[in-house]
């Protein structure tokens, strides 16, 4: 067997097993992430979550707030950064004084997008796509884009708008619920 044979198998089998889990459950086929920050390597997690969830026929809604609003900002998302500045993941450490000289944000961001393309992970538009083809609810937080001075003409199709008790009632019914 090669590689992709084996890798096929294994997608499969988690399948089966995931469907197996959630019908035991009496909540609905659902998943409810928060996401609250917007870097480019806090972007990754809830929008790979979300479309392979979605992929998996669950429900998926995902609750923007604060600066978890930049994924979803026409004029932002495209262009997240990484920032190396206190930055304790970082894989070669990076004392504070060197990721605070100009320059440093733009190396680490071109770093980690080198990484993704290498192994072809997708960029968080095309993440972002495979999100809205899926049917993931993408919803903003009204409070934060008040506070904020975000318009509803600066997130991207197909957004919602609302509130705390949107989002919780969206989660109510979730098996699981994530915060990023």
């Amino acid at each position: 067997m090669d590689e992709n044979q084996i890798k096929k198998m294994i997608d499969e089998r988690v399948e089966e097993i995931l469907k197996e889990k959630l019908a035991q459950v009496g909540q609905k086929n659902r998943m409810a992430i928060i996401a609250s920050k917007g870097t480019l390597d806090m972007a990754y997690p809830p929008l790979i979550l979300a479309s392979t969830a979605a992929a998996f026929d669950l429900e998926v809604g995902i609750f923007f707030t604060f600066y978890g609003l930049n994924i979803i900002n026409k004029k932002k998302y495209a262009n997240l950064k990484v920032p190396p500045l206190a930055n304790p993941a970082m894989p070669m450490p990076v004392p504070n004084i060197i990721g605070a000289l100009p320059g440093m944000t733009a190396m680490a961001t071109t770093m980690m997008k080198s990484w993704m393309a290498r192994e072809k992970v997708p960029t968080i538009p095309e993440l972002l796509d495979a999100c809205i083809e899926g049917g993931v609810k993408l919803i903003g937080c009204q409070m934060t884009m008040d506070v904020m001075g975000v318009k509803r003409e600066d997130l991207i199709e197909p957004i919602e708008i609302g509130g705390a008790a949107s989002f919780l009632d969206f989660a109510l019914d979730a098996k699981v619920t994530l915060f990023i």
